[in-house]
């Protein structure tokens, strides 16, 4: 019932009239409690301009409908105790899923943005194969039929997919392309609940700017470090997407004179140099050089080395492991040198599964970016890491569904 409502309020069938004004106000309110957590009727008839009678008839309606809940009177310097009211944290919900390389996160995000249950790193191996999306549907309906899960309004879904995404119409033209159907909604028909699909390092960007490290900057870059190399950013508080919806292809810089192709098919980007599967390849010929390495110490062969396992080595401070991240970070801090003279940011935050490495990455980025980018320029921006980590594609991708579906942005 509760979910119904909800839904009922946010279409976008034409109404008019007294109907179509009544349905404006009551998205207003719910609105207003979204961006102040709480208020009492005499802020809401304030802030709508409506009048305390009209008010207290669409509050009661809300609390009626089970979307909004009445929080307590809170204690006033002046007059009685008032009552305050706030979203419904069970009215509905939404749900992210981040798909990686080697695995899927996803999590639950209720109607008040807070994530409510999460499975973390489900073992998954992303190819272009109807295999892999079959597997994919299967992890999302696994988890949407679990015990903390099952009984739960879901309103919509947001997948996170790495490579270029029309977030539009929900088409991925990097996995998943074939046939004419969008990817978004050929998942939806299988599921039976409305699916977009966004581009993974803008929804990490996009729970990082809500949740994470920014606080009051408005131009911010979010650079993730995993196995490939993308960027989210936001201008002037607003993400921005480009005229195609493929803005970030920040690994496609063509920035080093070598000749390894990139997996666009191109020669010296910025990629092949400065990510996650440059750190593959790199320890790969530095072992086959005769470097050695303790990861093997528990029998490991090369052919088997994954990236997370030199994260690892770093970690455990491996000399080699350690070499070849601090390098990566110095490439890094080169393109990020770019970016830094073109926007001129407040902040910019490193993330991705690279950043677990700490001070090895930050540091040689820090160097190189001081080194290639203007002094008076870079003197303006900061250097942060991440703090959602693994959760902020869970969390962006749930934002995300959450505010396109409910369209009072």
């Amino acid at each position: 019932m509760k979910i119904s409502k909800l839904r009922a309020l946010f279409t976008d069938e034409e109404q008019g009239g007294v109907a179509f004004k009544h349905l404006t106000r009551k998205r207003e309110i719910i609105g207003l409690l979204d961006t102040q957590e709480e208020c009492t009727i005499p802020e809401i008839a304030q802030n709508l301009n409506i009048s305390i009678p009209t008010a207290t008839s669409l509050v009661t309606e809300l609390l009626e409908e089970g979307i909004i809940e009445d929080c307590g009177k809170i204690d006033s310097i002046a007059g009685r105790p008032a009552n305050h009211y706030g979203l419904l944290s069970d009215a509905c919900y939404f749900l992210g899923m981040d798909v990686r390389d080697k695995y899927i996160n996803i999590g639950l995000l209720d109607f008040k943005k807070n994530l409510t249950h999460t499975d973390m790193e489900i073992p998954f191996e992303l190819e272009n194969t109807s295999q892999s999306l079959n597997r994919l549907i299967e992890i999302l309906q696994n988890f949407l039929n679990g015990p903390q899960v099952k009984e739960k309004n879901i309103f919509s879904i947001c997948i996170n997919l790495t490579g270029r995404i029309n977030t539009t119409n929900g088409y991925s033209f990097s996995f998943f392309h074939f046939s004419e159907e969008p990817l978004a909604l050929y998942i939806e028909n299988k599921v039976g609940i409305k699916v977009f699909l966004e581009n993974d390092s803008r929804a990490m960007a996009y729970g990082e700017f809500h949740k994470g490290v920014v606080k009051n900057e408005k131009n911010v870059l979010f650079i993730n470090i995993d196995t490939g190399l993308g960027l989210g950013i936001l201008i002037d508080g607003k993400v921005y997407y480009g005229k195609s919806g493929f803005s970030g292809e920040f690994g496609h810089i063509p920035l080093f004179d070598n000749e390894i192709i990139c997996h666009c098919g191109k020669k010296g980007c910025l990629e092949t140099e400065a990510s996650g599967r440059a750190l593959l390849r790199m320890f790969n010929q530095k072992i086959q050089e005769g470097s050695v390495s303790s990861i093997f110490s528990s029998g490991g062969k090369l052919e088997t080395i994954t990236i997370q396992d030199i994260i690892e080595g770093a970690r455990q401070d491996d000399v080699l492991c350690i070499e070849l991240i601090s390098k990566i970070g110095y490439n890094l801090g080169r393109g990020l040198a770019v970016l830094i003279n073109l926007y001129n940011p407040e902040l910019v935050i490193l993330g991705g599964s690279l950043t677990a490495t700490g001070d090895y990455l930050y540091l040689t980025t820090k160097i190189a970016l001081n080194k290639y980018s203007l002094s008076l320029i870079n003197s303006d921006s900061k250097l942060s890491i991440s703090r959602l980590k693994e959760k902020a594609g869970i969390l962006g991708s749930a934002l995300i569904a959450r505010n396109r579906t409910l369209s009072f942005y």
